[in-house]
């Protein structure tokens, strides 16, 4: 049985700026701002948070099915999910439009500047949530309309799924947050996204953690922690090799909570599993350009947490 995975599929187009961005804008033109960076470096990579977390839900083992839809430049995307085995068959794909896309330009402070064409993913909401052959999902970063349809459908199907509002949070105030809340078996945010969370609905971490089953917060180098049922577990952080790029780190998180809930797991196994899946996400370049085999995680899981992962 599949995990639907609904969310936006994107191309991340990422610049670097050899220089600093404080240097090239002139605070007091800013009124009249005309600037060009002269970005040598480029790098295209296949992304989006359905894409992203399908990816590693299935770098795992489980059956992952994205669901999202595409615009006519789909095509290289859809050779490389050919390649690596990721499931397509719940991609609608529009011809009048352009598949998601982030160009996000960086310069030598890390300081960004992103442009986000939504594109073909504003039309999420044109596709329906199966009623059959699923049995967990995710409502990840989407079009709004499609966020708010998707949380519904899963709920009025009796398919326990996560809240994963990410990048999408600011499109909807307390009351449908609340919504969602009530709507979702579990809630994943990370840190800034809580406090947003609280901000919002006025609600506690304890009291959104109340009214489902699982709240999953996500806090960097300082781990993680998971509210249910009156316990707060708190996930290490695994140990990284290298610190290449957090770019889709949190959606290896959710690759592995999600490894974890199919497989019936308990909370502070899946969370380790988790915690191990952004580390290895973070040793490389862009969100889906780590590799390794069902017995190479395992060896690193038993290395990193000292116990055989069942």
């Amino acid at each position: 049985m599949s995990v639907l995975i609904t969310g936006s599929m994107a191309y991340d187009t990422i610049m670097v700026f050899p220089g600093y961005f404080k240097n090239e804008i002139l605070p007091d033109k800013v009124h009249i701002l005309n600037v060009s960076f002269l970005v040598p470096q480029l790098r295209r990579e296949f992304g989006g948070c359905a894409g992203n977390i399908a990816y590693n839900l299935h770098l795992l083992g489980g059956d992952a099915l994205p669901m999202a839809t595409v615009g006519k430049d789909f095509d290289m995307y859809s050779a490389w999910m050919q390649q690596t085995g990721v499931n397509q068959s719940m991609l609608k794909k529009l011809d009048d439009t352009y598949t998601a896309q982030a160009y996000i330009t960086n310069d030598l402070d890390d300081n960004q500047i992103t442009a986000f064409h939504p594109g073909a993913m504003s039309f999420s909401h044109q596709q329906d949530v199966p009623a059959k052959g699923i049995t967990l999902g995710t409502v990840s970063p989407d079009g709004r309309d499609g966020m708010l349809l998707h949380a519904r459908q899963f709920a009025e199907a009796g398919i326990p799924f996560i809240f994963d509002p990410g990048q999408g949070l600011p499109m909807f105030g307390g009351d449908e947050l609340k919504a969602f809340i009530d709507q979702a078996t579990y809630v994943a945010v990370n840190d800034y996204e809580a406090e947003m969370i609280i901000a919002k609905t006025g609600l506690t971490l304890k009291q959104i953690g109340e009214r489902v089953e699982a709240l999953i917060v996500t806090r960097g180098s300082k781990g993680s922690e998971i509210y249910t049922k009156g316990k707060l577990f708190e996930i290490p952080c695994a140990k990284a090799e290298s610190l290449a790029d957090p770019t889709g780190c949190g959606d290896a998180y959710r690759g592995g909570l999600l490894y974890g809930l199919s497989n019936g797991l308990d909370w502070e196994t899946t969370g380790r599993i988790a915690s191990l899946m952004g580390a290895i996400k973070i040793e490389r370049l862009g969100p889906q350009n780590h590799k390794f085999s069902p017995e190479g995680f395992r060896a690193r899981f038993k290395q990193e947490f000292h116990y055989d992962l069942a």
